[in-house]
């Protein structure tokens, strides 16, 4: 992380940067570095007995609510401060409440954000980690890129920018498809096996409509 983190500097000395990891990350030292080098994060926490007494008020109320309420689900949002014995200092840490028909689910998270939003801090910045993920997992997966069994570094490097051309090449296709579309929500591998140049192919109008809409104009020649 450190590395990387200098690597980035070196080149864009200037734009923030926002580490996000589950609580796996949420190590004393790598959240004491980020700190101390100017580097936004938010972990998973791992819950405590400690942690869990200062949202056990709003724990209940939303458990209660949800009765009274006779919903299925009842989530709520909540902030406190929290200090571990192995941490050097007081952090803030946002805790994700989900009441059920099968009881009580509790998430926490651990930021140094100044952001004073609960919810945005739980759903829109550290939840977006699970799309990065599948987007990650697309492109080595379904493209192979981690296919590197060249001998030579550079070959290996050679091949990862080709899938890399492809992973955009597919993003690009499935943003053209219609929204009304299934294939506008399918996995890389879907659109490859479905879009294929046979004439009887059933989407091939699809196919021709994402030709036409992903072909760039050509510009028209000045009047004399």
């Amino acid at each position: 992380m450190r590395r990387l983190v200098q690597h980035i500097r070196k080149r864009w000395p200037r734009p923030r940067i926002l580490l996000r990891g589950d609580s796996h990350y949420a190590r004393p030292e790598a959240m004491d570095w980020c700190e101390a080098n100017g580097v936004e994060y938010i972990f998973g926490l791992a819950g405590s007995r400690p942690l869990m007494a200062k949202i056990e008020a709003a724990a209940d109320a939303v458990r209660t609510r949800r009765a009274l309420e006779g919903c299925a689900v009842l989530r709520d949002y909540g902030e406190t401060t929290h200090r571990a014995r192995s941490w050097s200092r007081e952090r803030s840490a946002v805790a994700r409440t989900e009441a059920t028909t099968l009881g009580l689910d509790v998430r926490f998270v651990v930021t140094n954000l100044a952001l004073k939003n609960p919810r945005i801090l739980y759903e829109t910045i550290y939840c977006a980690r699970g799309q990065t993920k599948n987007l990650i997992k697309a492109h080595k997966v379904q493209l192979a890129s981690g296919r590197t069994s060249c001998r030579r570094p550079q070959a290996n490097q050679v091949r990862l920018v080709l899938h890399t051309a492809a992973y955009w090449l597919l993003l690009a296709v499935r943003d053209a498809v219609p929204s009304v579309r299934d294939l506008a929500r399918a996995e890389f591998a879907t659109i490859r096996l479905r879009l294929a140049f046979a004439a009887n192919c059933r989407e091939a109008a699809l196919f021709t409509g994402l030709a036409n809409a992903l072909r760039r104009p050509v510009p028209t020649a000045a009047s004399p």
